[in-house]
């Protein structure tokens, strides 16, 4: 017979430690509870003015923060899938802040959803037009000739496309995180977009414009258990505030997905995804051909460590092939929105951001 001797623990330890896990029960189920009566967050807070709007472009100017202000100011270009808050999420996680606390003049652009009648936007629309005059329009209001360009994913690929056909400038710098240039090393992309069951021209003539449930599942398949995931952390943290504040933030952002536009999904489809066009040099433009080469302002590309969307191996050949003699690629802890947003890029994108253009700015 085993006596209190015996016991390895004290049960009045016991009856502590069970009240305590208890008491943490009830209040994780308060906060649950909470968290699904109550609204988001706000997000996108940083003070701007939108100074164009056309169709699917908004063009955002926002309003300094600094004293002095660099001569160059810089124009972030977004992927047309994702809402341009993920970079100004709230006060101290907002990369847009950061830039303008270190005194850049910020501008973006951000999209909307694609009306019924922009099915027919062509990547030629957002490289030769969209591009284009959003840096006049910025060269207008900030009266500088030169502007340095940010890109973001599918955004730095546009980026990339109109720096290889406009090498006379007027772009100062060219600035890029986890933008794909060998489409071929996106194996799980092309796992789903697999041409031999994947009818992408008969999607985009039924639907018009991709829907983004459809891109929203894509997503998801690239990490099937990834939300159910999420969601075990967020229930194992839920009475920590600011990590439910900040899972909301990015959840909230990851389920505004906007449409994409249908001959844009097609085109991007077929010559990037299935004929690598752009890797291989053979990409075609409006009438104009492709040549990474051809890029000579300075270039940076952030790559992310843990990068299940952009694989280092699909953005590696980038600054391989600029033809810039000042160009240079990092690679960071972190994943595919982590490295852009969020505690980890607080710590290590934006201080390399800012000291990589601080002296280029000028």
């Amino acid at each position: 017979m085993s006596t209190a001797a015996d016991t390895p623990f004290a049960l009045p330890d016991i009856a502590v430690d069970m009240a305590a896990e208890i008491e943490r029960a009830i209040q994780r189920n308060l906060k649950g509870l909470d968290f699904l009566t109550t609204a988001a967050p706000a997000v996108g807070q940083t003070p701007k003015d939108e100074i164009h709007r056309r169709g699917t472009l908004s063009l955002y100017h926002y309003r300094p923060m600094a004293d002095e202000i660099y001569r160059v100011p810089l124009l972030i270009v977004m992927a047309t899938t994702n809402r341009g808050y993920i970079l100004d999420l709230a006060p101290g996680q907002s990369m847009v802040e950061h830039l303008l606390l270190q005194g850049y003049d910020v501008y973006m652009m951000d999209w909307n959803a694609p009306r019924p009648q922009e099915k027919y936007l062509r990547i030629e629309d957002y490289v030769l037009d969209f591009i284009p005059d959003s840096i006049r329009r910025v060269q207008e209001r900030s009266g500088e000739e030169d502007v340095t360009l940010v890109g973001y994913c599918m955004g730095g690929v546009l980026s990339t496309l109109y720096a290889a056909l406009h090498p006379g400038g007027p772009m100062k710098n060219l600035a890029l995180f986890t933008t794909p240039i060998d489409f071929s090393r996106m194996k799980l992309f092309h796992a789903w977009s697999d041409r031999r069951y994947f009818d992408v021209d008969r999607l985009i003539d039924t639907v018009g414009n991709v829907p983004p449930e459809m891109l929203f599942a894509s997503f998801d398949m690239l990490r099937p258990a990834g939300r159910s995931a999420g969601m075990v952390q967020l229930w194992d943290n839920m009475d920590n505030d600011e990590f439910v504040k900040s899972y909301r933030m990015f959840d909230r952002w990851g389920n505004e997905m906007l449409p994409l536009a249908g001959e844009y999904f097609r085109q991007t489809v077929k010559e990037l995804m299935w004929g690598n066009k752009l890797h291989k040099g053979e990409l075609v433009i409006g009438g104009q051909k492709v040549q990474l080469k051809n890029i000579r302002v300075p270039v940076l590309h952030a790559l992310a460590q843990h990068d299940h969307i952009v694989p280092y191996e699909a953005g590696q050949p980038l600054v391989a092939g600029v033809g810039s003699t000042d160009k240079e690629e990092v690679v960071l802890k972190g994943g595919h929105v982590s490295l852009a947003a969020g505690p980890n890029a607080v710590r290590r994108l934006w201080p390399k951001l800012d000291e990589w253009l601080g002296v280029r700015s000028t």
